[in-house]
Formats: C-alpha cells, structure tokens, sequence
C-alpha cells in the first residue's frame, strides 16, 4: 500500500486507514513504536489491543477488496 505524507503544522503526517489500524488493534490516540530497519520504516502499536479471528477476517477482507487493485501491483 502507498500512502502520501500530509503536511500538519511544520511537520509531516503518515494517515493510517481504519481498517488498517482495526487489523493492528489500534485506535485513535494509540501510541507506536518507530524504528528504521534496513532503510524502511517500521510502526508497531505499543499495547496493541486483542483482535477476535472473525473480526480480522472482515478487517482483511475489507482491505484486499477495496485494494485490490494496488495489491496486485505490489505484487509484481
């Protein structure tokens, strides 16, 4: 997935999707951890809440039907 930086102030803002951040356990005001590994850019949620399977699988199923297209992309 490609995501543009957005300018917030004098600084630059990485937009999380929702589902996206519901496969993670995370909601607005969770806290990251970054980290720079072998040049990329690595966010992890500090306290990552439990996610049910079921509730993963819609989440996942959301993401690869409204990305598909991008998905495939990546792929090649």
């Amino acid at each position: 997935m490609v995501k543009t930086l957005r300018r917030v102030g004098n600084s630059n803002a990485l937009l999380l999707d929702k589902p996206i951040m519901e496969l993670l356990g995370m909601s607005e005001g969770s806290q990251v951890n970054l980290t720079v590994t072998n040049g990329a850019l690595v966010v992890t949620p500090v306290n990552p809440a439990p996610v049910a399977a079921d509730k993963f699988q819609a989440c996942l199923d959301r993401v690869m039907t409204t990305r598909r297209a991008l998905l495939r992309k990546l792929s090649q």
